[in-house]
């Protein structure tokens, strides 16, 4: 289902769904969070589909000592400016010293197959009842949580569930602010553009959605008196939810200056959807979005599915069979289709040059917003279209205030159900420990590291400096 963000608002508030039972609703307009103190620390998570083959994500220059355990996937580093990429990875090559491709991190606490909806953003087994089984807030959120912004999360999809040909507006996401709790998205630009940049590009309509909190909220107020029990506490949330609300668009009005000193420029193709819109305009223009909501203060945490099965890819250039990202999943098809995949990741890494060249231009403290920011660009499923979730490569770029300790470096950790595998849950584990959430084990276990006896809580130490 699509919605409008001020049907969304009167359907909850007037009691057809409940905020107090869809709390992501309030995640979508923004929280009560506040401004954290000195420069915030900023996330860009990148989802896409059909796995990351581990062959695309060796280095042509390995010398063949280093070739072999790449192929026996055999744990090892080496310094990335002294070697070639891979050629999707190419124009990044004036931002090696950032950059970290790494592997061996598996995700088989998500599970693999056509989609991990879910799961790969929260470490656990999500399956297509994404309600029911979403165990805890995902990794997203909870960064979120440590650099609070005006808007909290956001989310931002070019995903296209099967069965359909286009999405837009404001539609249901793949992240969760708590358990059971789905969040919502952007399925196209100029959506996430109006909403994100509203009190600067319409303040009619910002002072209209104004006066309609402020009625809600009054109405709803009223409605506890009189009441007692489970329906005063429900009646309280929404009481709660709405006013958090207006505490965000309050926050939002005081950055106005800085919104519309970041204010992206948004094409007209764009407009009513964008379903004329290219899949390349359609990705340049959600990262000038993305981009001008981080620089504006907005947000510090974005996730951004940039594809999925069902994203029609029939307008890359490259794609001279106009076949699908389904086919190209399943190679015998198509003729070309490991090419077809370096062509679909190459656009992918055009986006991250551009997030990483517009950060490393905006000036921030001593350095650049860019020294504040980490980007994760990772498979939802692992390292193919139906798995193996034993694998799941992923390219990094992290500025020079990080907290991990990655950049640089091809790094390979030591493989699946071996003494020392670091799992998806490992992972964010050390991404919360880094930042400022000491939590002991973010994620499910692993059943083939138990069945083994192994050691797999906590965060990857080396990673932590």
């Amino acid at each position: 289902m699509l919605y409008s963000r001020r049907e969304l608002l009167k359907t909850t508030a007037l009691g057809t769904a409940s905020l107090a039972v869809t709390p992501s609703f309030n995640h979508l307009l923004g929280g009560t969070q506040d401004a954290p103190q000195g420069v915030p620390h900023r996330f860009i998570f990148i989802r896409k589909s059909n796995g990351n083959l581990t062959t695309q994500f060796g280095l042509p220059s390995f010398s063949s000592a280093e070739l072999k355990q790449h192929k026996e996937k055999q744990a090892f580093e080496v310094d990335l400016a002294k070697h070639e990429l891979p050629e999707w990875l190419r124009g990044l090559d004036d931002h090696k010293e950032n950059m970290t491709i790494l592997h061996g991190i598996s995700m088989s606490v998500s599970g693999g197959g056509h989609y991990s909806y879910s799961g790969c953003m929260g470490a656990y087994k999500a399956g297509r009842d994404i309600l029911n089984n979403i165990k805890w807030a995902t990794i997203d959120f909870e960064l979120a949580k440590l650099f609070p912004s005006p808007f909290g999360h956001v989310e931002m999809s070019l995903a296209v569930p099967h069965g359909r040909d286009h999405r837009t507006g404001i539609v249901s996401g793949y992240s969760a602010p708590a358990a059971k709790q789905r969040n919502y998205c952007y399925a196209d630009p100029m959506t996430a553009y109006q909403e994100l940049f509203k009190s600067v590009t319409n303040t009619n309509e910002a002072d209209t959605d104004k006066a309609l909190l402020d009625y809600l909220h009054e109405q709803e107020r009223r409605r506890l008196t009189g009441l007692d029990g489970d329906e005063r506490l429900k009646i309280s949330d929404q009481v709660d939810s709405l006013q958090s609300i207006r505490d965000r668009n309050a926050k939002v009005a005081s950055l106005g200056a800085k919104i519309k000193k970041h204010l992206p420029a948004i094409d007209p193709v764009h407009a009513e959807g964008g379903e004329n819109a290219t899949l390349p305009e359609k990705q340049d223009a959600f990262t000038d979005v993305i981009v001008g909501a981080l620089a504006s203060g907005l947000t510090n945490v974005v996730t951004y599915t940039i594809d999925d099965l069902g994203t029609d890819i029939t307008s890359l250039p490259e794609n001279k069979q106009k076949t699908s990202i389904h086919q190209v999943g399943h190679g015998g098809q198509i003729s070309g289709a490991a090419a077809m995949r370096d062509a679909i990741k190459t656009h992918h890494m055009r986006q991250v040059q551009t997030f990483v060249s517009k950060l490393k231009a905006i000036p921030e403290g001593n350095g650049t917003m860019f020294d504040n920011t980490t980007i994760i660009y990772m498979p939802e499923t692992g390292a193919g279209h139906h798995s193996p979730d034993t694998e799941a490569p992923m390219v990094l770029l992290t500025g020079k205030n990080s907290k991990i300790d990655v950049a640089g470096r091809y790094i390979r950790l030591p493989f699946h159900g071996t003494n020392g595998h670091k799992t998806l849950s490992n992972w964010y584990t050390t991404l919360l420990n880094a930042y400022g959430n000491p939590i002991e084990h973010y994620g499910d276990l692993d059943l083939t590291m138990q069945r083994n006896r192994l050691p797999q809580k906590g965060a990857i130490a080396q990673f932590l400096g």
